[in-house]
């Protein structure tokens, strides 16, 4: 009995002292991330928490805040008439440079990836450069530039197509499609450079288990192989598309001014800048954000789901 009494103290203490390590180690682990999880309090979940505060309330950054309710909100669905316009638009970017973009960066990745180091090093450089450079936008004004000086506009002069010069930029027929162009070609950069990463790393050796199991072609390897075995890069990407395709706004601005003609090009960013930047009515731009917040949430759940049914 005394032996057995030794034994169950001597596990107890030992259960204390692992469990004494456990917490010194978690504080080490918490230590470390502390300066990022206050910097991402304060400069993140602080200002979410404050925008759906403020969005009940009428408040220009000058007055005391009146609380309002939901006027923001009515007024916003069922007064505003650039509201429903922003809001196409934010969508249709959404849907076409969300999904458009990161099959054309996934793709770009997977036969970018094989190529040898030095030409692979080369291509992902070429690829992720629009992301580098700083006004990249002059390229596309010159492009599509109004005059018959424009590349598009005196292309087509020259081979009989128009006779005078169409103000792309400024035509509502055209003005969003090009936008479109512009963004899902600035978008494949760090959503490029994220597949090719996680392509890099994965495991050859599921290769070649899965070549003695049957694997018939790349396609196979594709589906059954690199794409679960990279699905929280994948994830990444789907995120980082997410918050492009809905926060799209220099590029509408810098192409077709601010606001655009007929606001062919107004997103839900743009309309924020416009009504918080411009007309200080920080209550009602808060519950724009507030709506934008949701619609980005959502969309990030379903491809999450969507990226889980994928990596099954």
């Amino acid at each position: 009995m005394e032996n057995t009494s030794n034994m169950s103290d001597l596990a107890l203490r030992i259960k204390r002292n692992s469990k004494k390590e456990k917490r010194k180690q978690n504080l080490t682990y918490y230590i470390m991330l502390a300066p990022f999880l206050i910097l991402f309090i304060i400069f993140t979940v602080a200002p979410v928490i404050s925008s759906v505060v403020l969005s009940f309330f009428d408040y220009d950054a000058v007055s005391a805040p009146k609380f309002i309710g939901l006027d923001n909100y009515m007024r916003m669905f069922l007064e505003d008439d650039i509201f429903p316009k922003a809001l196409s638009n934010t969508m249709v970017f959404a849907i076409i440079t969300g999904p458009i973009g990161f099959f054309l960066a996934f793709m770009l990745a997977w036969m970018v990836n094989e190529f040898g180091p030095t030409t692979r090093t080369i291509l992902s450089f070429l690829f992720y450069s629009p992301t580098l450079a700083g006004n990249i936008y002059f390229v596309w004004q010159i492009l599509f530039s109004g005059d018959s000086y424009g590349y598009i506009n005196s292309l087509l002069i020259s081979v009989g197509l128009i006779t005078e010069p169409v103000q792309w930029l400024k035509d509502p027929s055209y003005a969003l499609t090009i936008i479109i162009i512009v963004q899902l070609w600035l978008s494949l950069g760090v959503s490029f450079l994220a597949n090719i990463s996680g392509l890099q790393s994965a495991n050859p050796e599921l290769y070649e288990a899965g070549a003695i199991d049957g694997i018939k072609n790349r396609w196979h390897e594709l589906w059954y192989i690199t794409i679960p075995s990279m699905k929280s890069i994948i994830m990444f990407s789907v995120v980082m598309q997410i918050q492009g395709a809905f926060s799209v706004s220099a590029v509408p601005i810098a192409l077709c001014g601010f606001p655009s003609v007929n606001y062919s090009t107004e997103t839900i960013v743009t309309l924020i800048t416009d009504v918080g930047g411009t007309r200080y009515e920080m209550g009602y731009a808060a519950a724009i954000s507030v709506v934008l917040f949701i619609l980005m949430a959502l969309t990030k759940e379903l491809l999450g789901k969507l990226v889980d049914l994928a990596g099954r």
